[in-house]
């Protein structure tokens, strides 16, 4: 009982803390949505020929979703533990009765909440501009959801090994957003030289867009059960591998 209690109370600190402040980690993820879509899609997308069968504007979307899924949950994660960390209260958690299967379990779930609802509120945006029926809503949620703990997984990792915040936007920086739009997030496979299409094949991000496109739209360049594949087993080496970075105490105790 008590650690379910914990587990509730964690869960709910990790969702308040990023609710608490909307203008920072809501509303900035939706005003670039809409100037990506209004852009990109309506003014850019009108001379552009369709993509797959399908216009651009809506080909891109997906995408988007997708892009803004990734880069909430990473944020969430990696600034909520790397704050802890610095303040010393990870300690605290670290005596409650808990698991470590539901302390990370508790921090991704933040994470994941939070993805959810940019998510949401992007795929709300682009109604403005294009409405249409996903193809799969149950595959729609389920690349949200593991991709959002993939990313989640991914920043907790990240702030475990991160000795001052400014390497939290490395990452970022450095990996995840070229990672992101060499992904398919603007363009398909077919659309990218034949030399270099191994590059988005060897990209995980790729598999994930890809997968989630075909969930909204129907199209897709390689099998969407490929793809989710790809993610079941994402999650789960990185889901472990959090697991046990916990279990180890690795930079968690002083």
């Amino acid at each position: 009982m008590n650690s379910r209690i914990g587990f509730r109370t964690l869960v709910r600190r990790e969702i308040v803390r990023f609710f608490s402040v909307l203008s920072q980690t809501i509303f900035p993820p939706l005003v670039s949505s809409f100037l990506y879509i209004f852009i990109f899609g309506l003014s850019l997308g009108a001379r552009i020929e369709a993509v797959n069968g399908v216009p651009y504007l809506r080909y891109m979307i997906p995408g988007l979703v997708m892009m803004y899924v990734i880069e909430a949950s990473y944020t969430n994660t990696s600034s909520s533990l790397f704050i802890s960390r610095w303040a010393n209260n990870i300690e605290e958690l670290l005596v409650t009765p808990l698991s470590y299967f539901e302390m990370v379990l508790a921090i991704l779930i933040g994470g994941l909440a939070r993805s959810l609802v940019i998510a949401l509120g992007v795929w709300g945006i682009s109604l403005f501009f294009d409405r249409f029926a996903p193809h799969d809503p149950l595959l729609v949620f389920y690349f949200l959801i593991f991709v959002s703990l993939i990313f989640s997984s991914v920043g907790m990792m990240v702030a475990l090994f991160a000795e001052e915040f400014e390497h939290l936007t490395v990452a970022t920086t450095f990996v995840i957003t070229p990672l992101v739009f060499l992904g398919g997030v603007f363009h398909s496979l077919s659309m990218i030289p034949e030399a270099l299409r191994w590059v988005a094949r060897y990209n995980p991000i790729f598999y994930m867009v890809d997968g989630m496109r075909y969930a909204m739209l129907g199209v897709s360049d390689i099998p969407a059960k490929t793809s989710a594949a790809v993610v079941l087993v994402f999650f789960a080496v990185l889901f472990s591998a959090n697991v046990w970075l916990f279990k180890t105490g690795f930079k968690l105790r002083k």
